[in-house]
């Protein structure tokens, strides 16, 4: 694991975060020393397109007209 001064994450902290996204590997910002804190990647990216997959089921055709309710029509 990475380690990084709180002072020098201060000054690179925007870069810092870039690596950390597109390397995975978690960054420990220390303080004379000590650990302080731990950049941590967020868990793993979910794809927008697919991630109901195995969620929901459609029934029937999704596509053809639903015929009101009679609360719905209008005089």
């Amino acid at each position: 694991m990475k380690t990084i001064s709180a002072s020098e994450f201060r000054t690179h902290c925007f870069a810092v975060v870039d690596e950390v996204r597109s390397t995975r590997e978690p960054v420990l910002i220390t303080k004379r020393g000590k650990p302080v804190a731990r950049l941590v990647p967020t868990g793993k990216p979910e794809k927008f397109i697919g991630r109901l997959k195995g969620v929901i089921k459609i029934v029937g055709d999704i596509e053809a007209p639903v015929d009101p309710p009679e609360a719905w029509e209008y005089d």
